[in-house]
């Protein structure tokens, strides 16, 4: 075996190693959050020592911990992945290290089927509890579905995506400012309390039920991994080359990122920057390889989202930050920063 061969193999060993550690630290950090709270009977050892057995809980402390912490925990897992997957095959398929779904539109049509709901009570669906999130969802992938048709309209370049999920982005975010103007204080401050992003809003069996829609996409995300490895090494000629369709693959990857992006803010709100991270921060210990860097996004992903979520939920206790909040303050520092480093690197 050549050496070229050796170091290929140490390098795979070494990048599973530090992904099997994120893993670890994930879980370890999802059990810590877990006994993290206002109620003075449940701290931290206690509550691990009724997770795991040891000890016996009563009726108010096992609904705290099943029915408020656990699907809270759940959800920053499974929402952090999800938005970290659709990151990463946004920003391949595209071809541009800055996109994700907030700044593709996605995030922007959700808001405006929110607002339709809250401020002019026009939903798609008669039933006013879910109201908020049926509209959310499906003008999310309403806009995405205007996307790539405009785009195909206008070429089938990745430019053409971006550009006009960046024009759709301004017109719905119009609209939304034109209906917040005419709102009640009622309805703009249930307007802005959906916008911040929380994890507290599903129940157990709204997690449950996310879940197993977003593990159900991710067979599907992870299977476009070698088209995606064949766009980002030679662009589209190469692609085309090796039997990979551009124009097919963006379309199908599009719509599973929507899917995937759409299932979790229809419920939890606007949620920004975990998208655009989580495959960044992936891609300093994977590199490039999509095999690798979809899973290992979904990792840092869920990380990222229990690490702000507990933050939120700690700094100022009582008082609880969103979690939307909270990544738009880690975020944006980063988002900076990306922007002056592909600047430089020029």
């Amino acid at each position: 075996m050549d050496e070229l061969s050796q170091r290929h193999i140490q390098n795979g060993k070494m990048q599973i190693t530090l992904l099997l550690i994120l893993v670890a630290l994930t879980l370890l950090l999802a059990l810590f959050a877990m006994g993290l709270g206002s109620s003075s009977s449940l701290d931290l050892f206690t509550t691990l020592k009724m997770i795991f057995g040891f000890e016996e809980a009563d009726s108010l402390q096992s609904d705290i911990i099943w029915k408020l912490r656990f699907p809270r925990i759940l959800m920053a897992i499974v929402a952090g992945a999800a938005l970290a997957i659709a990151g990463a095959l946004m920003q391949g398929c595209l071809g541009n290290p800055l996109v994700s779904p907030l700044t593709l539109g996605v995030a922007s049509g959700a808001a405006l089927g929110a607002a339709l709901a809250i401020v002019l009570g026009i939903s798609i669906v008669s039933v006013p509890e879910i109201a908020i999130v049926a509209n959310s969802f499906i003008f999310s992938l309403i806009v995405v579905a205007i996307i790539i048709q405009l785009g195909n309209i206008r070429s089938i370049s990745a430019e053409s995506y971006i550009l006009v999920g960046i024009a759709i982005t301004f017109i719905c975010g119009a609209i939304v400012s034109t209906m917040q103007y005419f709102a009640t204080d009622a309805q703009l401050s249930q307007l802005a309390h959906w916008s911040f992003g929380s994890l507290s809003r599903p129940n157990l069996t709204n997690v449950l039920w996310i879940t197993v829609a977003v593990v159900g996409l991710m067979p599907t995300a992870i299977k476009w991994a070698w088209d995606l490895n064949a766009l980002s090494v030679g662009g589209d000629d190469f692609a085309i080359s090796t039997g990979v369709d551009p124009k097919k693959t963006r379309k199908n990857i599009l719509v599973v990122s929507a899917l995937m992006t759409s299932v979790i803010i229809a419920f939890t709100g606007l949620i920004g920057f975990v998208g655009l991270a989580a495959p960044h921060m992936s891609r300093l210990i994977i590199g490039n390889d999509y095999r690798k860097l979809i899973p290992c996004s979904a990792i840092f992903g869920a990380f990222l989202m229990i690490f702000a979520d507990t933050l939120g939920r700690t700094l100022f206790a009582p008082i609880v930050i969103p979690v939307g909040v909270m990544l738009s303050i880690i975020g944006g520092p980063f988002f900076m920063y990306l922007l002056l480093k592909s600047r430089g690197g020029r």
